[in-house]
């Protein structure tokens, strides 16, 4: 459990603070920042398995038709929960992407119920109900269906899902999915550069620095995510969730200059005293359970 939940913890540090890498591609389409991404996840992490020496796993894995297929939704999952990510961003919509992973969680404790078997404790139900609280009430300040936001929440909800009972690691398992989508990615590029419309062909050094940094940047939460993913109940996974979307509600309200209302304030105000109570009911519980040594 431990080493799940700093690795899920860092995880969900380093997305909680993307804006400030994504907002030096600013001037980049959306889906050209997508495919840089792919591109150079894919080159680092391969350079990661070179390195380790992990290669005997690849030809196993194409002679299971089943494990391609899950990889493959896996991967478009991913893409879409990127492309959306991104256009919010730069788009001046950060703050509703953080009600996006401010709803994931709650996406991830209903997916551990029915479809994993997990049970929650009624401490912990209790926390996710007043999380819900906090997420309705934003839901309702925004006037209705917050879709952006429920893209985020589902889309990276169920790829959570798919990789926590993924029958690869993290490192081989992002492998995959980036060679998935590393054709479509490059061929795109291809294309918008032969079409003159490409970012990259007209970008000074530091620029294409900028976009090179997209395979760590990208890479490295995503195999603290995956690592962390697979030691930790699905349930606990979503409450850490939290961490992202506060530093990003952070950004967006402090550094950006997105307008914050009181009414909105109040919702984020329910979610992190959600956190809090979920947080202390988990350290009652391991003190509760600790062995009493006789003397």
């Amino acid at each position: 459990m431990h080493p799940g939940i700093a690795s899920a913890t860092a995880a969900y540090a380093a997305w909680g603070l993307f804006p400030l890498y994504f907002r030096q591609l600013a001037h980049v389409p959306a889906l050209e920042v997508i495919a840089h991404r792919t591109l150079w996840s894919l080159v680092f992490v391969a350079l990661v398995l070179l390195v380790r020496g992990q290669r005997g796993w690849v030809r196993p894995v194409l002679r299971q038709p089943r494990v391609l297929a899950g990889f493959a939704l896996s991967a478009l999952l991913l893409s879409v929960n990127w492309l959306i990510y991104v256009w919010a961003v730069n788009n001046g919509h950060v703050l509703d992407a953080s009600l996006g992973y401010f709803i994931l969680p709650l996406v991830n404790v209903a997916m551990g119920y029915f479809l994993l078997g997990e049970r929650p404790r009624r401490g912990q139900w209790l926390a996710v109900g007043l999380a819900g609280a906090g997420v309705a009430w934003l839901a309702w300040q925004a006037g209705g269906l917050p879709w952006l936001a429920l893209a985020i929440a589902f889309s990276f909800g169920f790829y959570g899902l798919l990789r926590k009972t993924a029958a690869l690691g993290a490192l081989e398992g992002l492998a995959l999915e980036t060679a998935v989508l590393a054709p479509v990615a490059l061929g795109l590029l291809l294309w918008w550069a032969w079409r003159g419309t490409a970012a990259w062909t007209h970008a000074t050094p530091g620029e294409g620095l900028w976009m090179l940094a997209a395979g760590p940047v990208t890479a490295v939460p995503l195999l603290l995510f995956a690592a962390g993913a697979r030691r930790v109940p699905l349930a606990t996974l979503g409450l850490l969730q939290y961490i992202s979307p506060t530093l990003q509600f952070l950004l967006g309200a402090w550094l950006f200059g997105e307008a914050v209302q009181g009414g909105r304030l109040a919702g984020f105000v329910l979610i992190w005293a959600a956190l809090a109570f979920y947080t202390l009911e988990g350290m009652w519980q391991r003190r509760s359970v600790v062995p009493v040594r006789q003397p």
